[in-house]
């Protein structure tokens, strides 16, 4: 990228922002391609009457705490599903 920052970081602030607001749903998790983790998170909110929510909320706060370099080696190239 011509901005100095790794491929894949320009995802972390969408993300980290689904998280916080729609983490319950496991927006998050499919906007970065986890689709088994997106569903499994989905499924916890319905099962926990929306205490499974908070999942998302921490794991936004996660990746907006993170340096894009951080963020891009955990979740683009790892494929760190959670947390």
């Amino acid at each position: 990228m011509s901005d100095g920052k790794p491929a894949g970081a320009e995802k972390k602030v969408v993300a980290g922002i689904l998280g916080i607001l729609l983490g319950g749903f496991g927006i998050h998790k499919f906007f970065l391609g986890y689709t088994k983790e997106g569903i499994i998170q989905l499924i916890l909110t319905f099962v926990t009457c929306g205490i499974g929510s908070i999942i998302g909320l921490i794991e936004g706060i996660i990746y907006l705490t993170k340096s894009d370099e951080e963020f891009v080696a955990t979740y683009i190239t790892g494929k760190k599903g959670w947390f």
